[in-house]
């Protein structure tokens, strides 16, 4: 089968363009490389240097014919998003309905969509959320994922597209950027093996659910066929203190020093871990990275890079 995967130069994007070339499918990516990176472009992959808003994507998708699209590319930062909620939406928005278009044009079939389960329920009001929970989003980031996934679902209800829709957890491993789209593993990963100062935002108390990008990638997989019309939760349903997560990584690295304290970042959910029980009834998906594991190959990841 033909795929495009926007974003696929970027951390789990290029993940998931290595699985889908492993699996036999002919892929082209489409990134415009503000985050991502070239070297991380399979090289069986076509990779069209552009950004999702462009005109220039009807042109890539006339050419490519893909079956299904597999959508990672996005702002990420919820700081930006709270920034410039202008450019957040018109990236994430409106570079999604272009693509949206796009993909209805030219006859695509499926539409994976890579969303946020830690932005789009906002403060919980249960634990683990599950996909009943309220969506009462508390920043702008998750405003515009939750936007696109209403759009997905009109797109289906008047074109046939068919979709499924991947509520993301907080996601780590090997090629993530901790100076641009990174999270906090990859950020703690950089500083602890360079012995620079690691600085936990607010109190280290607020929690989250952290897979290994590998399983995140299964999910992604197993999407391909399955989970027409439907949105999953995609989480381990336990929350690691940021705290936590610091001491683990200090004896893992041996980093001699103590984290300081800095302001809380505006816009962020204090605590969010999410119930992938359906995905694991429908989807047949669980986590099988345990933490423990995920963070020694991250870091080892880290250690390596240059």
């Amino acid at each position: 089968m033909k795929v495009l995967v926007t974003g696929g130069a970027g951390f789990i994007g290029s993940h998931v363009v290595d699985a889908l070339i492993e699996e036999g499918h002919s892929v082209a990516v489409v990134d415009d490389l503000s985050s991502g990176k070239r070297e991380h472009v399979n090289r069986h992959a076509t990779l069209y240097e552009l950004d999702i808003r462009s005109p220039d994507l009807d042109q890539v998708l006339a050419q490519e014919r893909p079956e299904m699209v597999n959508h990672h590319a996005a702002q990420v930062d919820v700081r930006h998003s709270v920034a410039d909620p202008v450019f957040d939406a018109d990236v994430n928005i409106l570079g999604s309905l272009n693509l949206l278009e796009c993909a209805r044009e030219h006859g695509v079939r499926k539409f994976i969509y890579a969303s946020t389960g830690g932005a789009v329920y906002g403060e919980p009001i249960y634990l683990p959320c599950d996909e009943n929970h309220p969506l009462n989003p508390v920043c702008p980031y998750g405003v515009s994922k939750l936007a696109v996934e209403h759009y997905l679902y009109l797109y289906s209800l008047s074109y046939g597209l068919e979709y499924t829709i991947l509520r993301y957890p907080n996601v780590y491993g090997p090629r993530q950027d901790p100076s641009g789209e990174g999270g906090v593993v990859a950020i703690f990963a950089r500083q602890m093996v360079h012995e620079e100062q690691v600085v936990i935002n607010g109190s280290g108390e607020q929690e989250r659910d952290f897979i290994y990008v590998d399983d995140i990638v299964r999910a992604s997989m197993l999407s391909v066929d399955r989970g027409q019309g439907q949105v999953y939760n995609l989480g381990g349903g336990a929350g690691v203190p940021i705290n936590e997560l610091f001491a683990k990584m200090k004896e893992m690295t041996g980093y001699a020093s103590e984290p300081v304290h800095g302001p809380p970042k505006l816009g962020e959910t204090f605590r969010i871990y999410l119930d992938a029980g359906k995905a694991r009834e429908e989807l047949g998906w669980e986590p099988v990275v345990g933490l423990e594991e995920g963070l020694k190959r991250a870091i080892e990841s880290f250690r390596d890079a240059p």
